[in-house]
């Protein structure tokens, strides 16, 4: 197993600065306010001689509002599952007590723990480590996460005890990676935290009981049944309107980012209020952005019988221009439904990513063609040539022939209706062009022989002279 290293310390030290900065990346959301994260997040550590998990915590020991305490239980759970933990501290804010508390709590835990004085750029490092001594933890490692100084001989301390047992594991997260990405979206407060929590079978996700818990969005890779899966919890969309603060607004974009970068997208929607026109927004945007798609109807088990077939029913009319996912009624907080959720998943992202033969997608558009025929443009018959796959998730068609430009909406709707009942392609959207082919003699005169001529001007004189 390749070894996992929690990040911890108190609120707005520096804690996610240094998990971009040692998995060079952008993942955490980085602000100068503190309590932005309050998910745990992994990723895959790139500075230092062998590869690690590395282990974004929120900060703890800030009781001064009411999910205090349950983000610092998180970052406990990371401390009880890590084989290492870097404990960061705030150069410029000097010694704190809290701090002092804080150590006492991770000392029970026996994991190693290594003291990291954070921005510290332009200090004095023997004063700067003296003043936090009194932590009992050595003289630790004094580094500027922002301008990355100091994280190679801090990163080769910490793993050396584990170089000789992860020569066997080092792609253990790239394989993880290969998985299937699936991103969860939705508006504020509809379940996505509960639903990832119910899906992985245990409280890996902070849920509380008021919109915008989720900030950042936290990636999360797991196995089921043999297949690898990564699951991207999002923070809630509302409408732009609504959106004020701009913590809020990053946390926005980071979700949208979410979908672009996923192999199957999950809208959840909120039994209780069907689906609303942020929602419809919100689904446009995974639309347009190709993403295969699954749907899901949460807080099912809370509905009378009544409530629900009228959810069905608003559900069947408002979402009659998807014809290829169809929604799955769940209960993310009893389970109910929830283990279709991944029959769903794997069927959308297989139908997203097949590739189809040319011989057999020629075979649908001919017998297609037979059972009906494209309309006449003019008098003149559209002729639909054949077809070829260019991509996949989506999968992108396209159909050679002549006067395609004149192809009605409806003619489309159908070939692509045909093609999905054809092969199956049911959870993802497909993309079809189409393509006119050039007459090869339009703006081509032909060469008269020198006979041809003289038999041309035959005829002109007899024409000419019967006048």
């Amino acid at each position: 197993m390749l070894p996992v290293i929690a990040i911890i310390g108190r609120a707005n030290v520096g804690k996610s600065t240094l998990f971009n900065a040692l998995t060079q990346r952008r993942d955490a959301l980085v602000a100068d306010e503190a309590g932005l994260t309050r998910d745990r997040r992994f990723g895959a550590g790139k500075v230092g001689a062998c590869p690690y998990v590395l282990v974004d915590t929120g900060g703890m020991g800030d009781d001064s509002q009411a999910i205090g305490p349950l983000i610092t239980q998180q970052a406990l759970r990371a401390v009880e599952q890590a084989n290492a933990v870097l404990f960061l501290v705030d150069a410029r804010a000097g010694a704190n007590a809290l701090d002092e508390a804080l150590i006492t709590d991770l000392r029970r835990f026996n994991t190693p723990i290594h003291l990291v004085i954070n921005k510290a750029e332009g200090f004095n490092i023997s004063k700067t480590q003296a003043e936090f001594h009194h932590l009992g933890l050595g003289d630790g490692w004094v580094i500027s996460a922002a301008h990355r100084q100091g994280l190679y001989p801090l990163m080769d301390d910490v793993l050396h005890p584990f170089l000789s047992q992860v020569a066997e594991d080092a792609s253990k997260i790239k394989q993880a990676e290969q998985g299937i990405r699936v991103a969860i979206i939705g508006r504020p407060n509809v379940g996505k935290s509960t639903l990832i929590n119910r899906m992985l079978g245990e409280e890996r996700q902070l849920t509380f009981d008021m919109p915008g818990t989720t900030r950042d969005s936290i990636a999360i890779p797991f196995e089921r049944d043999g297949q690898a899966y990564t699951l991207v919890d999002t923070a809630g969309v509302r409408r732009r309107s609504k959106v004020t603060q701009t913590i809020e607004k990053f946390s926005v974009i980071k979700a949208l980012e979410s979908i672009t970068q996923a192999n199957v997208v999950l809208m959840l929607f909120d039994g209780a209020e069907g689906m609303t026109d942020q929602d419809s927004g919100l689904l446009g945007y995974a639309l347009d952005s190709g993403r295969a798609l699954v749907l899901a109807v949460n807080k099912w088990d809370g509905l009378s019988l009544e409530q629900r077939e009228q959810t069905k029913y608003t559900m069947a009319r408002k979402l009659h221009f998807i014809d290829f996912a169809q929604p799955r009624y769940i209960s993310a907080l009893h389970g109910t439904n929830v283990g279709h959720l991944f029959g769903d998943i794997t069927q959308a992202w297989q139908a997203a990513n097949r590739k189809i033969s040319t011989a057999e997608l020629n075979k649908a558009l001919e017998q297609a063609v037979e059972s009906h025929a494209p309309p006449a443009k003019q008098g003149r018959r559209i002729k639909l040539k054949y077809i070829r796959q260019l991509g996949q998730n989506p999968p992108h068609f396209i159909i050679h022939g002549n006067q395609t430009d004149a192809l009605p909406d409806s003619y489309k709707r159908y070939l692509i209706n045909v093609l999905r009942e054809r092969f199956a392609l049911k959870g993802t959207p497909l993309k079809l062009s189409f393509k006119t082919s050039d007459n090869p003699f339009k703006d081509k005169h032909n060469t008269l022989t020198p006979r041809q001529a003289y038999k041309r001007q035959r005829l002109k004189a007899f024409v000419k002279k019967n006048k």
